[in-house]
């Protein structure tokens, strides 16, 4: 599967309280599991008014359709190119 970035900007996010986390958490995998092909929430970041998720799909058009049976927002979808980290600096090839 390939893995996105989705940018879901939604007012005042950073308020948001652990029970509304976990209401939004639970219609997600709500949605998740009715979409009846491979799909995986990695995990999710929220910063500001935006909550930034990571997912992975086959394409973007199933990560839009986790969002349209969710209700959320998916203001952009970015599939990830590369990933590298600490870890990363005693990777090299050369």
């Amino acid at each position: 599967m390939k893995r996105f970035i989705i940018e879901r900007e939604i007012e005042n996010a950073g308020d948001l309280t652990a029970d509304q986390l976990a209401d939004i958490a639970q219609t997600s995998n709500e949605a998740v599991a009715s979409l009846g092909v491979p799909y995986t929430w990695v995990n999710s970041y929220v910063a500001g008014d935006k909550i930034y998720c990571v997912h992975e799909a086959e394409d973007a058009e199933t990560i839009l359709e986790h969002a349209r049976r969710g209700g959320f927002p998916a203001n952009k979808v970015t599939e990830v190119a590369n990933e590298f980290g600490p870890h990363s600096a005693g990777a090299r090839v050369s």
